[in-house]
């Protein structure tokens, strides 16, 4: 009982330790500027639009190659 009881009474003072390191955190924090943001959103979605396409060219080519030795080999 007597832990618990300790637990909960430096519970307080530990917040506002801790409260007040991450306003000094989040006072280092910077925001990118928006064109920064609208740059590299840009480039994410290009990227992930190449590689769809290339997985899926990937996937057909395999099944193609599939489906012909199937064909090859009477199955």
């Amino acid at each position: 009982m007597n832990k618990l009881i300790k637990s909960i009474t430096e519970f307080i003072p530990r917040s506002k330790i801790f409260l007040t390191e991450v306003r000094g955190e989040w006072k280092k924090v910077t925001k990118p500027p928006r064109r920064e943001v609208m740059t590299t959103t840009a480039v994410v979605l290009v990227t992930s639009f190449v590689f769809a396409i290339y997985l899926w060219l990937s996937d057909r080519v395999i099944q193609w190659v599939y489906e012909e030795t199937f064909k090859l080999l009477g199955l």
